[in-house]
């Protein structure tokens, strides 16, 4: 740890930086993989937490809450197609378990499809609908049923459908996977290709939901609109942990019409909600979406140009909006460039699945002065 620039303790936080523990300051291009779109701290979404903890945290579960209704109305209002309703819970690997449930009712069939490289979480469900062995290989035999076909191949995914198959799990783009972005056909003709054979469609927008890729949702770059959506990481705002599932009306009914005590959650709190409101209240007033694909633009650029100055080292820049990936020529190299960018007071990590990878994954609110100190150092370190 020592050795790779990251002996240190955070001790402070806000926006973009972070301090340590000996009063150094980091550009923060990691954001807890994702989940901080707002920045560390942000005014708006700590009023709101504070001002809920002063009449109700957590509910008894016995009536409705006020927060909890209102996020969920949001979340209908700004969601693509006909997703209507959600359940909220702690995590994105829980806003999981909790649409392949769903979707397995729905559906009447066990099977599901994902995809090579795909991150969904650690949970059994979850995990088994990943696509990295060595995180799952400790834990066989997991959740049967799952069938994985590479990523961007839509002819790969038809061909695996069989008379079990009800769903398909993907992420719109993959982000511990490497920031993989698919053609621009795929996740149209998916959609297709589940429409054509009865499937339910999930899309995984953990990572890649709430303005992070420059829309609002990442699916909305291709006009696609699934049957169930997962949300978290940056719906809590950076200062709660929230997730969702959102389900079409059929969904709903099929999963919670007859029973709905069928699957439940007992502390998703008051708080959490209020920090959902503000943080989508955040997004929409200040329009960060836009703000990201810009921001985006102007980081690509600056590190292809670095890629220009170091094609021994960078293979590949590539991603949508806050949300990169620079691809190495050799995977040995990530450690130690990331150890350089920490030593130069820029926090960045590489991907799970794919570690030659490095990820940049800023805050919505970074300046361009911030991300342009970034590319300098990226360069300095290489």
């Amino acid at each position: 740890m020592r050795f790779g620039g990251f002996a240190a303790v955070e001790v402070w936080a806000e926006g973009a930086v972070v301090r340590d523990g000996y009063g150094r300051e980091y550009i923060d291009c990691l954001g807890c993989y994702g989940a901080l779109s707002l920045g560390h701290r942000h005014p708006r979404v700590v009023a709101a937490v504070k001002e809920q903890l002063d009449t109700l945290p957590v509910s008894t579960r016995t009536f409705f809450n006020q927060p909890q209704a209102e996020l969920a109305e949001l979340l209908a209002q700004i969601t693509p197609g006909e997703l209507q309703y959600s359940f909220f819970c702690h995590s994105g690997a829980e806003a999981v378990e909790g649409a392949l449930k769903a979707a397995r009712i729905a559906s009447g069939r066990p099977g599901v499809i994902a995809a090579v490289g795909a991150f969904h979480g650690k949970t059994f469900g979850a995990l088994s609908a990943s696509g990295r062995d060595v995180f799952k290989k400790p834990f066989e035999p997991l959740v049967p049923g799952f069938v994985h076909v590479p990523f961007g191949d839509a002819n790969a995914l038809e061909a695996a459908i069989t008379k079990e198959i009800g769903a398909v799990i993907l992420e719109p783009i993959q982000g511990e996977g490497g920031v993989v972005v698919p053609p621009d056909d795929y996740l149209p003709r998916v959609r297709e290709i589940c429409d054509k054979h009865g499937l339910l469609l999930i899309l995984d927008e953990v990572q890649t939901g709430l303005g992070r890729t420059g829309r609002m949702f990442a699916c909305e770059w291709w006009n696609v609109a699934p049957d169930i959506m997962c949300l978290a990481k940056a719906l809590g705002g950076g200062i709660e942990p929230l997730g969702a599932f959102v389900g079409t009306r059929a969904v709903w009914e099929a999963m919670f019409g007859e029973n709905p005590t069928i699957h439940t959650t007992t502390l998703m709190s008051a708080i959490s909600c209020r920090a959902g409101i503000e943080t989508i209240r955040v997004l929409l007033e200040e329009n960060l979406p836009a703000r990201a694909e810009a921001l985006g633009n102007r980081l690509m650029d600056g590190l292809r140009g670095v890629q220009s100055r170091h094609p021994e080292s960078i293979k590949e820049v590539r991603g949508k909006g806050l949300m990169v990936g620079v691809q190495l020529v050799h995977e040995d190299i990530g450690l130690l460039t990331i150890g350089g960018l920490a030593n130069r007071g820029v926090i960045v990590a590489y991907t799970f699945n794919n570690p030659s990878v490095i990820r940049f994954e800023p805050p919505l609110i970074i300046s361009e002065e911030q991300l342009d100190r970034v590319v300098a150092a990226f360069d300095d370190a290489l």
